[in-house]
């Protein structure tokens, strides 16, 4: 079958010979669902980037952390970085699913993250506290930053930007705490 005859009539050929009723339209039926615009790409694709540097930080910092504490700060590292991992899948599933191309090479993330870069060598226990903890909150920061244009374009997205912030902030307030003295009267 030609391409102006899938044109036509917006079927194309079957994949495999050995099919004669498998065909596939020029357009799936999904894709004639909600679409997102340029600005909301933009938004979740900020907040993409920034979960994917988070994890890769959090690597960083758990392969390298020294000192007292040891063991409770790199296993609680491993749990950041596995949220930063999954909420870093839902958003590139959910601009997927609205029609958008998540761009997670290192390249992309490198160039557009909020998050500073992370120390080289070994970090002190406190020293990579407060070191997650400020990229725990400038991913909070990204996400609050969009949320009112993503919540005006598609809310479905907004509710996963609000599921991001409640876990990383909670994760935010544990991590800092062990840093933390209590504040007198």
């Amino acid at each position: 079958m030609s391409a102006a005859d899938i044109k036509k009539t917006g079927k194309a050929a079957t994949r495999s010979p050995r099919s004669s009723t498998a065909r596939r339209t020029v357009k799936e039926g999904a894709e004639s669902a909600f679409t997102a615009s340029a600005a909301l790409t933009d938004d979740l694709q900020r907040v993409l980037v920034d979960l994917i540097e988070l994890a890769s930080q959090g690597k960083q910092l758990h392969w390298n952390v020294v000192g007292r504490n040891f063991r409770d700060t790199h296993l609680q590292l491993d749990e950041i970085i596995d949220a930063a991992r999954g909420f870093a899948d839902t958003i590139a599933e959910r601009m997927r699913a609205l029609h958008a191309l998540p761009d997670g090479r290192s390249a992309v993330v490198a160039k557009s993250t909020t998050l500073a870069d992370a120390p080289q060598g070994e970090v002190l226990t406190s020293d990579a506290i407060d070191l997650m903890t400020a990229r725990l909150d400038a991913v909070a920061a990204t996400c609050r930053d969009v949320h009112d244009e993503v919540d005006e374009e598609d809310p479905t997205s907004a509710d996963m930007l609000h599921a991001i912030l409640e876990r990383v902030e909670q994760l935010s307030w544990m991590v800092s705490a062990e840093n933390r003295t209590p504040k007198t009267k």
